[in-house]
């Protein structure tokens, strides 16, 4: 026996190179998410029934850290998933009727999100009998408007809007260097080139971030149940119900609802595919934050990559059924009862169409304070509501988030069957694979799959096939 043949005898024996042959358990992603929000929540009682102000620091340190990390991506991601998005267009067939119908099923599923949200306003009356008054109410320091809307799209300078981290303008600017890359033509190829590998890099530096969800899930909750409390909650409690009730209509009753009529496809497995991006959003609380794992996922559906990779991006910035059409209609029912002021026929369609236009205001960040001031300022109801809302606006964002990233999922796979262009064979073998595969191209397939789930399987082959 030779040597090599020797020695390799006792490593067919060792699991995994191993030779203590006892193999680590992997938990899994959503195990871990689970385990962060329970800690947090013992950890924000423990914090609050005994005054330990180091553990209400500690706490509010973490979670506000990794909301800065999320953060700092943002501004240079946005940028160049927009431009890459658009350039992306280019190796679609018919993409000016792909990106008409994106929009317009963006806008069909606002106003079906705003309507129920009102619907559910209406029926339940969130604002009466919590004894809340005006003077609980603070003068919100963050204001929307639709002149400051319309004429905030177009930045003064090119280095303000990442400093300030104003997505709005970014996104223009984003839209403006992929057209012009476009009208270029071959002159630009090395710009893509390079956008496309800073957007590689910025995907995987994010992905580092998304890994330490758990922690800051602990931070974020457990400051959350520690510095507002239960009692603080049950004042909202009918508000923060009917937020999570509307959106879980949406996402559990519209949009299963829209795929089985309108994509004819299993709503089922539209979950199962989606779940990954669906809880990193609950977590994260920021729709450009889970970016890269929505269109990992909307991939994984069947979704031809040179599409996704434009509607995706599109849909983080722009599409928001929590934040920009359940929410603020709720909202403003809610404020409107607290001061006592009555709305129309008039101011509820008022709502839909701010929800409808202006949902690009929100951003994708985490909150949904600009949407909610846009549509106050529209309303003409007092901005000092928007004080009384942002106690709980942690806790009412988590669902929010999930909500949107869901729709920013749903579109893609609707616009696509709608135009004969899904791959169903993938989107019916899609499953809830473990989160860890979408971290890098390497780590697909790394249980042994070989279905399809990971991120090599994902990425369709060939180019989108012409529309008919």
């Amino acid at each position: 026996m030779s040597a090599n043949s020797a020695s390799a005898a006792p490593e067919a024996e060792q699991p995994n190179g191993s030779g203590s042959g006892f193999r680590i358990p992997k938990v899994p992603f959503w195990a871990q998410i689970v385990a962060g929000l329970v800690l947090g929540v013992l950890l924000g009682w423990l914090a609050r029934s005994q005054d330990v102000s180091w553990l209400v620091t500690t706490l509010d340190k973490v979670g506000s850290l990794f909301v800065q990390l999320l953060k700092l991506a943002v501004a240079p991601l946005v940028f160049f998933a927009i431009l890459v998005s658009i350039t992306n267009l280019r190796k679609v067939n018919n993409a000016a009727r792909l990106a008409t119908r994106t929009l317009l099923w963006f806008m069909i599923t606002s106003l079906i999100a705003v309507a129920i949200g009102l619907a559910i306003g209406l029926i339940t009356n969130p604002g009466a009998g919590t004894g809340l008054t005006p003077k609980d109410g603070a003068l919100s320091e963050t204001k929307g408007s639709w002149i400051d809307f319309l004429t905030g799209i177009v930045p003064d300078n090119v280095i303000t809007p990442f400093t300030e981290l104003n997505v709005l303008q970014i996104v223009f600017m984003a839209a403006v260097a992929g057209i012009a890359a476009l009208q270029l033509g071959e002159k630009a190829k090395p710009i893509l080139t390079l956008s496309e590998a800073v957007l590689e890099l910025l995907q995987k530096a994010l992905w580092w971030v998304i890994r330490l969800a758990p922690i800051g899930t602990v931070g974020l909750i457990g400051y959350a149940i520690a510095d507002y409390g239960w009692d603080l909650i049950g004042k909202y409690a009918t508000f923060t119900a009917d937020v999570y009730i509307g959106c879980a209509l949406v996402m559990f009753g519209v949009y299963p609802l829209l795929l089985a009529t309108v994509a004819k496809v299993s709503p089922l497995q539209f979950f199962r595919g989606a779940w990954p991006a669906i809880q990193l959003a609950f977590v994260s609380r920021s729709s450009v934050g889970t970016m890269p794992v929505t269109q990992r996922v909307t991939e994984r559906l069947g979704v031809p990559k040179e599409y996704a990779s434009f509607a995706v991006p599109f849909g983080a910035t722009t599409k928001m059924d929590g934040c920009a059409a359940i929410y603020p209609a709720l909202a403003a029912i809610f404020i409107a009862q607290i001061f006592d002021v009555q709305l129309g026929i008039g101011d509820y369609l008022l709502i839909a169409f701010v929800s409808v236009i202006g949902s690009a205001a929100t951003a994708g960040l985490t909150g949904a304070t600009v949407m909610l001031t846009l549509t106050l300022s529209t309303l003409g109801l007092p901005l000092e509501g928007v004080g009384l809302l942002m106690a709980i606006d942690p806790i009412l964002d988590m669902m929010r988030t999930a909500t949107n990233v869901a729709g920013q999922a749903l579109v893609p796979v609707i616009v696509a069957a709608r135009e004969k262009i899904l791959d169903h064979d993938k989107y019916n073998s899609a499953s809830s694979s473990p989160i860890d595969s979408f971290g890098s191209s390497e780590a697909a397939d790394v249980d042994g799959d070989s279905d399809g789930d990971g991120i090599r399987g994902a990425e369709p082959k060939g180019a989108v096939p012409a529309i008919v």
